[in-house]
C-alpha cells in the first residue's frame, strides 16, 4: 500500500515537471528544429545522469541486464519526442492533452501483450471513463484531420510504449538511472547527426531555455521509472492525465490559450477514473477478478533475463 501510495506522489510531480518541459517545448519549437532542441537538451541530460551516479553511495554505472528491451525503449523514446515536438508546433497547448489522455487506453492493450497485467474489467471501465473524460474536453470535435493530431498521436503511441518498456526493464533491475541515460543518449546521437544542417545561433535566453528543459526532463524521466516500478502501468498513466490541469495553466499564462468552460467536466471524469485506478492498486490480490490469460502475448526477449 505504502509503494503505491509513493508512486502515486511521484507520478502527480511528475505531470507538473513534464508539464513544464513541454510548454518550453512549445516555446522553442516557433523557432527552432527539433535537433537542436534534443541534441543539446540529450546532452545536458546525459551529462546529469553521469554526475548523478558519481555520487550516488554506490556506483552502479550504466550497465544493462536488458539490453534489446532498452534499445526499443530509446527508440520509441527518441520517436516520441519528435512526434511531441512537432505537435506541439502545429497544435494548441491543451489539445495536446486529447492525444495524451489516450494514453492509458494503449498502456492498458500494451500492459496485457508486453507484461502480461492483465486488467480487471471493473478497471477497463475506467479506462473507457477516461477516454471519455477526454473527448469531453473537447466538445466541438476533432474537425478534419492535420498533420499535427497525427504527430500527437504517433508521440501517444510510442510515448506509452517508452513507458512499457520502462516498467518491463523494471522487473529485471533497479539502476533506474540506466533507463534515463540510455534513452537520452540515443536521442543526443540521432540528433546529433541532423543538427549541422539545421543549426541556428541561439541568444543566452534560448540556451537557457533549453538547460532548464533537459534539467526538467531529466527529473521527471528519473521520477517516472521509479514510479513505474511501484505501480501498475495501467494505473500511472492515468494519473499522467493531471498533466491536464498544468497544461490549462501554462496555456493561458504563456500563450494566451484558454480552454472551453465545458472541458471542466471532461477533466473531472479523466481524473476520477485515474484515482479509481489508483484505488484498484490498494484491493487485495485475491479479491481481483483478473481476466483471462492472452495467449498471443509477446515472449521476453532472447538476450534479456
Amino acid at each position: 500500500m505504502r509503494a503505491a501510495a509513493f508512486g502515486a506522489i511521484l507520478v502527480i510531480i511528475y505531470t507538473a515537471l513534464i508539464s513544464s518541459a513541454d510548454a518550453i517545448t512549445k516555446l522553442i519549437a516557433g523557432g527552432y528544429s527539433a535537433p537542436q532542441l534534443f541534441c543539446l537538451s540529450g546532452l545536458i541530460v546525459v551529462t546529469l545522469c553521469a554526475f548523478a551516479d558519481r555520487h550516488r553511495s554506490q556506483q552502479r554505472g550504466f550497465r544493462t541486464t536488458c539490453p534489446r528491451a532498452m534499445a526499443l525503449r530509446a527508440g520509441a523514446t527518441v520517436l516520441a519526442a519528435v512526434s511531441f515536438f512537432y505537435a506541439f508546433r502545429h497544435l494548441p497547448f491543451a489539445e495536446v492533452f486529447l492525444f495524451i489522455g489516450l494514453m492509458p487506453i494503449l498502456a492498458g492493450l500494451m500492459s496485457g501483450l508486453i507484461l502480461g497485467e492483465h486488467v480487471r474489467p471493473a478497471a477497463w471501465a475506467a479506462l473507457v471513463a477516461g477516454f471519455i473524460g477526454v473527448m469531453c474536453l473537447f466538445p466541438t470535435g476533432l474537425g478534419a484531420a492535420t498533420m499535427g493530431h497525427g504527430f500527437a498521436l504517433a508521440a501517444a503511441i510510442f510515448g506509452t510504449l517508452s513507458m512499457i518498456m520502462a516498467r518491463y526493464i523494471g522487473r529485471f533491475e533497479a539502476n533506474s538511472l540506466a533507463q534515463v541515460f540510455y534513452p537520452n543518449l540515443a536521442i543526443f546521437g540521432v540528433m546529433a547527426l541532423a543538427l549541422p544542417f539545421v543549426w541556428q545561433p541561439m541568444p543566452l535566453a534560448d540556451l537557457g531555455l533549453v538547460v532548464a528543459y533537459a534539467a526538467l526532463l531529466f527529473g521527471a524521466r528519473w521520477l517516472l521509472v521509479v514510479a513505474l516500478r511501484l505501480l501498475a502501468a495501467y494505473a500511472v498513466t492515468p494519473l499522467m492525465n493531471l498533466q491536464f490541469v498544468w497544461m490549462v495553466v501554462l496555456g493561458a499564462v504563456f500563450f494566451g490559450e484558454f480552454p472551453a468552460p465545458g472541458t471542466y467536466l471532461g477533466v473531472a471524469i479523466v481524473i476520477g477514473s485515474g484515482l479509481f485506478l489508483v484505488w484498484d492498486q490498494f484491493t487485495p490480490a485475491g479479491s481481483r477478478s483478473t481476466m483471462p490469460s492472452l495467449s498471443w502475448r509477446i515472449p521476453r526477449f532472447k538476450t534479456d533475463p
